[in-house]
């Protein structure tokens, strides 16, 4: 893989990944329409897990009180961040499953077509408006329940289908339950710990484990660190950005983005026949 081809990865992985547009449908685009060898799934999960670092930094106090909720959940203790914890452990195991079951059956492979992206992007981009729309605002993420946790861990799921966004089924979830802007992308993003943290372990080691020039694109673990780090630079920015810029802004633009995005597909696979 070139430096051009790493860097047009990181940069689309850290603009997209936490903004409700789906990072995975940029990943996958880049080589569909320059036409370039598919990195595959293994990069894309590299350039996920740089990204991954910037919410461990951005959210650290965060991350410092879920790890404070697990020492009390294994105490029995109930407070704000065991509940924190108990929360996102229930929100993570249907996106493994559902992950690794696509994974290891080869449909995942399959899915990763601009004409799914295309009607993916656009669909849940209007439900994604319409959930802004509607949704009040008055709950924040320590209101949650675990029933709630798990339905936002469902959408999570449906996810990883390219071109629905991880950020922004997971934000229609949480809007549609009464959860703030801001709120909503705050626990968004935390969700994404787990689920990112586990596909780029995976990732990493498969890169550290395979033989050399091998796999798509001859997809290799100096080609996955590198696109990790300039993630991390990139996703760092754009999530200062969007946590200070979304309860102005609201969905609509991004929904706007995301039928255009999907029209400017649709014209595109007419056209190539």
């Amino acid at each position: 893989m070139t430096w051009i081809h790493l860097l047009i990865l990181a940069l689309v992985q850290g603009l997209t990944e936490f903004l409700p547009i789906s990072s995975s449908a940029h990943l996958i685009l880049p080589a569909q329409i320059l036409g370039w060898e598919d990195q595959g799934a293994l990069i894309d999960l590299m350039a996920h897990f740089g990204s991954l670092f910037a919410v461990l930094a951005y959210f650290r106090k965060d991350v410092a009180g879920i790890l404070t909720g697990l020492v009390e959940l294994l105490s029995r203790k109930l407070t704000q961040n065991s509940m924190l914890a108990l929360n996102l452990i229930l929100a993570t195991p249907p996106t493994l499953i559902f992950g690794a079951t696509l994974k290891f059956t080869g449909v995942y492979d399959m899915i990763r077509s601009p004409l799914i992206i295309a009607f993916t992007t656009i669909f849940f981009g209007i439900l994604l408006w319409l959930a802004d729309l509607w949704g009040k605002q008055e709950k924040t993420t320590e209101d949650l329940t675990w029933k709630g946790a798990i339905g936002l861990g469902l959408a999570q799921a449906i996810a990883i289908i390219p071109g629905t966004s991880r950020s922004g089924i997971t934000m229609t979830a949480a809007r549609a339950m009464g959860m703030t802007r801001i709120e909503s992308a705050r626990f968004s993003m935390l969700m994404s710990l787990p689920v990112i943290g586990a596909g780029g372990l995976f990732a990493f080691l498969e890169l550290a484990t395979q033989d050399a020039g091998t796999g798509p694109a001859h997809a290799t673990l100096s080609a996955g660190l590198t696109v990790a780090t300039l993630s991390f630079l990139v996703a760092y920015a754009t999530i200062s950005l969007f946590m200070k810029y979304v309860p102005k802004i609201g969905m609509f633009p991004f929904m706007v983005y995301r039928l255009a995005l999907g029209g400017v597909l649709l014209l595109w696979i007419v056209n190539a026949g």
